[in-house]
């Protein structure tokens, strides 16, 4: 048994207080601090082709290279996501934006193997706070009912940067080289922590969080049945949306023989699938709230949706023309979008607010741990077999996703602790 804790009270945004309309400020904010986080991270991965040509990378250097920026990620996950819950996002998430538009910047000047991997790993460090605070911060501004649109329209920044790199990113190497690529988005970065600061000063939370501290350990956390089942739903879920990420321009280039300027405009279009995947989740379950189905049925419906849409995975491989995988791609990706939001939903339903930057730290702990391993496992298996056990796998990941939400969630509600 658990020690007992103390029990929080429900928080303010959904039981009683009419939430601020200042709250959809703040969300275009995430939105963009997101959507620059994944316009950084996408250089790299659109680039790939010129970058593994001009230094002479195999498949397994570049998982090596990917490995090291999920490594970032995964371990400072929960350090910053319990930063972020005792200082507040307000300078949280101008910290890390800073932290890892420097890093990415820095790519500039690599030079080798041994460059990149420490840059990728310090820039891992610096974004991986940028999902936990923003969950934190829908939890505390938006209500039960508007959480999971919320999250979509958050989460869709992620999906905007990854659908303009290509489009932004070839046009810029073709004229000024590669190296310049990661320059410009860092600036962006930069630039975006003006209005952040400015804004969230003068706009204050109309549901302030309850007085006094919450002295909650990483082990007791870690004894609640309910945290193992989000942090399970999340490790097999947000590696599937890391390899599209990753490999789908290494992927193109090599298996359907694109041309940089191909990739250029057609590798951001499982992304703008994605992009409504993540509207579509974000409306589905509120939607069904708002008629009357409970919170649990709701979430749940969407969960299951999204494993059944991301199975055209395995099919990717056998498609016989490029037009026939990229539809199935774009199958995938729509699938697997839904589940984010729905995920960042549930958070919010099972536990207070006032932890929610270091539980969703400990879900993306459990993701990066997983990512980790796939990242090397997917170069080592292209270099030696294909393409085909990779998309299996990411076809079969979120439905085991499914096993832990029935069996280790069992009911979404809230979690008193």
């Amino acid at each position: 048994m658990p020690p007992p804790q103390p029990n929080f009270p429900p928080d303010s945004a959904s039981a009683h207080e009419e939430p601020s309309p200042q709250r959809w400020g703040i969300l275009a904010l995430l939105f963009f601090s997101i959507m620059v986080n994944l316009l950084d991270r996408q250089v790299l991965s659109v680039m790939a082709p010129v970058i593994r040509d001009e230094l002479g990378l195999s498949n397994t250097d570049y998982s090596l290279v990917l490995f090291f920026f999920v490594a970032g990620l995964t371990i400072f996950q929960y350090p910053v996501g319990s930063l972020i819950d005792r200082k507040g996002a307000r300078w949280g998430l101008p910290l890390i934006m800073f932290i890892w538009s420097i890093a990415n910047g820095l790519h500039a000047f690599a030079r080798n193997l041994v460059q990149f991997c420490s840059l990728r790993f310090l820039l891992g460090a610096g974004e991986c706070g940028n999902y936990s605070g923003g969950i934190k911060v829908i939890s505390q501004w938006f209500p039960a009912r508007e959480r999971a649109l919320a999250g979509g329209i958050f989460n869709s920044g992620t999906v905007a940067g990854a659908f303009l790199a290509p489009m932004l990113i070839v046009p810029l190497g073709q004229h000024f080289g590669w190296r310049l690529t990661f320059v410009i988005p860092s600036v962006l970065g930069l630039l975006w922590i003006i209005p952040w600061l400015r804004y969230y000063r003068e706009h204050k939370p109309v549901s302030a969080q309850p007085a006094g501290k919450t002295e909650l350990s990483l082990l007791s956390l870690l004894r609640i049945r309910h945290v193992w089942g989000a942090i399970l739903i999340r490790a097999l879920g947000g590696p599937v949306v890391h390899f599209y990420w990753n490999w789908l321009p290494e992927y193109l280039r090599r298996e359907r023989g694109f041309s940089m300027e191909e990739i250029g405009w057609t590798a951001g279009i499982p992304f703008l699938f994605a992009g409504l995947g993540n509207l579509a989740g974000g409306w589905f379950s509120g939607h069904l709230i708002a008629r009357g189905w409970s919170t649990d049925r709701a979430r749940k419906a969407a969960f299951i949706i999204s494993a059944a849409l991301c199975a055209s995975s395995m099919a990717v491989p056998l498609a016989p023309n490029a037009i026939t995988a990229m539809a199935l791609i774009c199958t995938a990706t729509f699938g697997i979008a839904i589940s984010v939001p729905t995920h960042i939903a549930t958070l919010g339903d099972l536990f207070d607010a006032r932890i929610l930057a270091r539980l969703a730290g400990l879900t993306g702990l459990g993701e990066g741990i997983m990512n980790m391993i796939l990242m090397l496992a997917t170069g080592i298996v292209v270099d030696h077999f294909s393409y085909l056990p990779v998309f299996l796998a990411a076809g079969l990941m979120p439905a085991l996703g499914l096993v832990a939400l029935f069996t280790m969630i069992r009911k979404i509600e809230r979690v008193e602790i």
